[in-house]
């Protein structure tokens, strides 16, 4: 025990030293666009709360109603006793947002991924997987026994020469994030779907970071390519845009939906996603339904926070996306441009390895419908000052 300690002691102190340890801060009140930090009010600037809703209050009223009727948890797996209505309801609207036949909830939409793969796909079958894909999809493939294969990020002519070279499988599934969480970038499904309709290959989609804002109606990056009705399965989260708690899901045609209920370990495996998440996730998107004033909000701030954080000299991943990765490169100045922001109430957080590629160390900030121009100002003025102490700019 005493040598396996001082092992672990060893390499965490190794993290320490590269400015690559990641602290967990302690937020002190609901989340939202200001939030409660070390006795503090500060401005979130790190949360998937895209469309502010993480705290609104129909939402919130939703899940206390859903808490007195359906109670706290059903204790129980789908397939025994842990279907109530509301869990099909809610399966049934998300079918009819994304327009596909069927839908099936998870506990999160890492558990969608990680009992995808191994449970349409066999030994005989290939997986094609882009290089930027999210540690759930990179997981879900590691548990299936098809052939792997891996094209460079968003490279559309390596992967065609992969599905040129996989013809003999007996299926083939091309597998992206709609959005690559790091970088903020949309992947080209227009090629992609192009590329499997001429190759006779599935595609699937994890839009986590695009459900609910991303396309005219906020159906997402498939929705933003005009290839909603080409992409065969999507995974998602309600852990996001659609109200910020837990859960997400599979949309798809009603065998494949059938086949995991039959074998998806996740699913077989966990329990119900709790009635009160289920409430709220049909409030959500019957507010998104009606409306899509959040959409346009979100939309004009990410557009006003990209075009003044380069006018005062920072360097970001270019794109239309609400994710906006302020790129700095060492870990250490990144890691310590988080604390001075926090100093001058900004809350963000760095990224760096193994998160994201070394000397790439950024602070992604991610907009929200929830702040205000006030809010977004206050934000560039801090990051002017502390990149200016930091010589940065």
């Amino acid at each position: 025990m005493y040598t396996n300690k001082n092992i672990l002691e060893t390499e965490l102190n190794q993290i320490k030293k590269d400015g690559l340890y990641k602290s967990e801060r302690k937020i002190e009140s609901d989340q939202k666009s200001i939030i409660n930090v070390k006795n503090k009010k500060v401005l979130n600037f790190c949360a998937n709360n895209y469309l502010g809703l993480s705290n609104n209050r129909e939402i919130i009223e939703s899940g206390q109603n859903a808490l007195k009727k359906w109670g706290f948890g059903l204790s129980s797996v789908r397939f025994i006793c842990g279907t109530q209505t509301i869990h099909k309801t809610l399966e049934n609207k998300i079918s009819e947002f994304l327009n596909k036949e069927d839908t099936i909830l998870y506990t999160s939409c890492f558990d969608a991924n990680g009992g995808l793969f191994e449970t349409i796909l066999n030994k005989e079958d290939a997986i094609i997987s882009d290089s930027l894909n999210h540690a759930s999809i990179i997981d879900g493939v590691r548990l299936c026994k098809a052939d792997r294969y891996r094209y460079a990020n968003s490279n559309m002519d390596e992967l065609e020469k992969i599905l040129q070279k996989t013809k003999k499988h007996r299926l083939r599934l091309i597998t992206t994030d709609g959005v690559f969480s790091m970088d903020g970038y949309i992947a080209k499904l227009d090629k992609i779907c192009a590329l499997a309709k001429k190759y006779k290959a599935l595609v699937h989609v994890d839009d986590s970071h695009a459900t609910g804002f991303v396309g005219k109606t906020g159906r997402g990056s498939a929705e933003y390519y005009n290839v909603i009705n080409q992409v065969d399965i999507i995974t998602s989260t309600l852990g996001k845009a659609l109200g910020g708690a837990s859960g997400g899901f599979t949309s798809a045609n009603a065998e494949i939906i059938d086949m995991l209920r039959q074998k998806s370990r996740p699913y077989l495996f966990s329990n119900s996603l709790a009635p009160v998440i289920v409430a709220a996730s049909i409030t959500v998107l019957d507010m998104l339904k009606n409306s899509s004033n959040l959409i346009k909000k979100l939309n004009e701030n990410t557009l006003y926070f990209r075009e003044h954080i380069k006018e005062i000299g920072l360097t970001i991943k270019e794109g239309i996306h609400p994710i906006v990765p302020i790129m700095i490169g060492d870990a250490k100045i990144a890691q310590k441009m988080a604390e001075k922001l926090l100093e001058e109430n900004i809350y963000v957080i760095s990224f760096s390895f193994p998160v994201v590629p070394k000397n790439q160390a950024r602070i992604r900030v991610q907009i929200s419908a929830g702040h205000t121009q006030k809010d977004l100002k206050l934000a560039i003025n801090a990051f002017e000052k502390v990149a200016k102490e930091l010589k940065l700019i």
